[in-house]
């Protein structure tokens, strides 16, 4: 398919700068594939549409404080920092983005905090914004990662305007999150709360675990019209050996298996047996899934609403049908949805 196919009109006040009040309270769009229906409801229902053997599948990678502010050396012009993956620990090597990147040349140093505790020098680019940090910090590797979490910024999107507030430490973080790595939430999650997971549970739907940890690539912006062209960027994955092996018997089972999230969607399909069974996995995937494509473990799903041209959009659309995703896209801008990381919920069954 081409990127233009996945082109929409979306007001400004549809992209959301705050959650719903309660995490469980956000709308909740539901796509009925076989029936090809669209249903309204609040996140909270979806307590309806799973029984007793169902398996919800979690990305229990948990958020760190990604954005750091520094001051470069001499000049004191502030810079932003934004943490992408640890390179090395030993020798504290980050691979980074910087903002302005056009000031930012190796060699050059960078200072944070109000007492210039903790310094970087600059010893490679990697891509136009793109630079290698090497921090100094004299101390304990625990005690650095402790300053880097002092100093760090909740990473929130770009596209919400306004300042960084206390509540959005807990709110852009799962109730689940678990192991640390992720510059981006698995958006679908945040709708779970601990009371409406205890309800599942009651009702005997089953809850499982994996990891990936959400890099910024997964919203890069797609620069070719032909798909199969765009490149994804690496995203580190971990399926163990149990959670494969619950997966692989609610396969058996023939019980609905729901991916909370395209990480959890990517993840999956990125360790796919000869047999349609998932594997144990650790390691990356830079899979890049559009329609069409054929899924094997999943067959339900829980997602945001995305933007346009977004790579989520797409592999949302190869899940739930072109046509009826662009429908029902059609009818969340008009009824008013929430877009986006803070925004609404879809459920596609």
């Amino acid at each position: 398919m081409k990127l233009s196919a996945f082109n929409f009109e979306l007001p400004d006040d549809l992209l959301a700068e705050y959650p719903a009040e309660h995490r469980d309270e956000s709308r909740l769009m539901v796509l009925n594939r076989k029936e090809q229906t669209i249903e309204h409801k609040q996140f909270k229902d979806l307590i309806n549409y799973f029984d007793d053997g169902d398996l919800m599948l979690l990305n229990d990678t948990k958020v760190f404080p990604a954005r750091l502010f520094g001051n470069k050396e001499k000049t004191g012009a502030r810079i932003e920092v934004f943490l992408l993956r640890e390179l090395n620990a030993e020798n504290r090597l980050w691979d980074v983005l910087v903002d302005p990147a056009r000031k930012i040349r190796i060699g050059n140093k960078l200072f944070f905090g109000d007492d210039d505790s903790l310094v970087a020098e600059v010893i490679d680019n990697t891509t136009s914004r793109g630079r290698t940090l090497r921090f100094l910090f004299d101390g304990s590797y625990e005690a650095f990662r402790d300053k880097l979490t002092s100093l760090g910024e909740t990473p929130i999107p770009k596209y919400i305007r306004r300042e960084v507030e206390e509540s959005d430490a807990e709110r852009y973080q799962t109730i689940y999150a678990k192991n640390e790595g992720a510059v981006a939430a698995p958006t679908a999650g945040l709708h779970f709360s601990k009371h409406l997971m205890k309800r599942l549970e009651i009702k005997g739907v089953d809850f499982e675990a994996l990891t990936l940890h959400v890099g910024l690539g997964t919203f890069s912006a797609v620069e070719v019209e032909d798909l199969s062209k765009h490149k994804m960027d690496s995203e580190q994955v971990i399926i163990s050996e149990e959670s494969a092996a619950k997966v692989n018997d609610t396969i058996k089972r023939k019980k609905r298996i729901c991916a909370v999230g395209t990480t959890v969607m990517r993840a999956v399909e990125s360790s796919v047996s000869p047999t349609g069974s998932l594997n144990p996995y650790d390691g990356w995937t830079h899979k890049f899934i559009f329609p069409p494509h054929d899924f094997s473990i999943a067959n339900a799903m829980i997602t945001n609403f995305h933007t346009p041209k977004s790579t989520l959009m797409m592999m949302t659309a190869a899940f739930a049908g072109y046509d009826f995703l662009m429908k029902a896209y059609d009818e969340a801008v008009k009824e008013g949805y929430q877009f986006y990381s803070y925004g609404d919920a879809m459920l596609i069954i």
